[in-house]
């Protein structure tokens, strides 16, 4: 039985399938040919990726291809509820709901590995992670698979080294339309509309910083300036950095960035990329964003433990005043520096996808 939150939402999600299926002529050609050939007639596949619809396609894309289906999401905070229930009312097994526990989304994972599944595809490493550690009793049914993003592959790459990985995967981030358009396009664009849906705050004339520079933080960043954006890259490979520099974008280490910066974007796929002493450093009123698969890039743990107050500034956009820290008022006017007085940083959580992490 399906672990959603709501079968009733159905009908919009089904209106999403729908507008996406109108606009992606590949996957409709395919879900055309599977529909005649059956290529994975008798095959079962456990999938975990960001559940929206355009993902809820691929999966109906693969059912009409005779596979039963085994879906979660890869992250809480990108699993669209309604698309969820429209899946299971089509007939497939979905275990996902938006702004699941640990304990919760641990469990829609073993849900959905449960099955004896034959085909995994993984987005981040979960479901091959936990094959290889709590499920290994599932293992002599897997065939083999692929993972989407770049923070998966690091995993299944390390994995890999070690000896440990148990079936072949498909390294689907390698490949030059995903890193090359999906990334640098894709989610160029998405973390864009994330943010300025989320914070309804206009990127013209502001500082961004983007940490990162990727596939994905190249798009991240070129996108920002298309907004007309002033962006700063922070990046630790010496090569990407000349890169961003040759692109025409400032690059400088994140405590210099934090300064100046308006809105962050973390798109590294590592952890701890902005911490303690960058955060005091920053203007009131930036806002901190992580399009990395894991949100773990920002440090939130210690952001909330330093914050001498919370608070919602509007739906999906938390605000932590933090003490002794450079202060301004919202629209930039700087008050006299002293270390009597916060300043609040607005954190809408993570966006977009990387994010494989990227």
């Amino acid at each position: 039985m399906s672990m959603i939150r709501d079968l009733s939402l159905a009908p919009s999600g089904e209106n999403k399938i729908e507008w996406v299926r109108r606009n992606c002529p590949i996957l409709r050609s395919l879900e055309d040919e599977f529909n005649n050939t059956k290529p994975f007639a008798g095959k079962r596949i456990a999938l975990s990726i960001h559940l929206e619809a355009k993902t809820a396609y691929l999966c109906k894309v693969l059912a009409a291809g005779g596979a039963e289906m085994f879906v979660t999401g890869s992250n809480p905070l990108s699993t669209q509820d309604d698309v969820a229930a429209a899946l299971v009312k089509a007939g497939l097994n979905v275990y996902a709901w938006y702004g699941s526990t640990p304990e919760e989304y641990h469990a829609h994972l073993k849900e959905t590995l449960s099955h004896h599944a034959n085909i995994i595809i993984d987005d981040g490493g979960d479901l091959v992670t936990l094959l290889h550690t709590e499920l290994q009793d599932e293992l002599p049914y897997v065939i083999g698979g692929c993972e989407e993003t770049t923070t998966g592959i690091i995993r299944l790459t390390a994995m890999h080294r070690e000896g440990k990985l148990r079936f072949p995967m498909v390294k689907v981030n390698n490949a030059d339309c995903k890193h090359l358009f999906d990334n640098r396009y894709g989610t160029g664009q998405s973390v864009w509309d994330g943010i300025t849906r989320t914070t309804n705050l206009i990127v013209a004339g502001k500082y961004v910083v983007v940490a990162g520079y990727g596939w994905c933080g190249k798009g991240v960043a070129m996108r920002a300036k298309g907004l007309g954006a002033k962006v700063i890259v922070t990046e630790v490979d010496p090569i990407r950095a000349i890169e961003a520099v040759m692109d025409g974008f400032s690059v400088m280490p994140m405590r210099e960035a934090a300064k100046l910066g308006d809105f962050f974007v973390t798109v590294t796929g590592c952890a701890g990329v902005i911490t303690e002493p960058d955060m005091l450093e920053m203007k009131e009123g930036a806002v901190l964003t992580n399009a990395g698969h894991f949100d773990v890039e920002i440090d939130m743990k210690r952001l909330r433990e330093i914050a001498t107050e919370s608070r919602e500034m509007r739906h999906n956009i938390i605000g932590y005043t933090l003490p002794n820290g450079p202060a301004c008022e919202p629209r930039g006017q700087r008050r006299p520096p002293g270390r009597d007085h916060g300043h609040e940083l607005c954190h809408p959580g993570p966006v977009g996808e990387v994010p494989g992490r990227k």
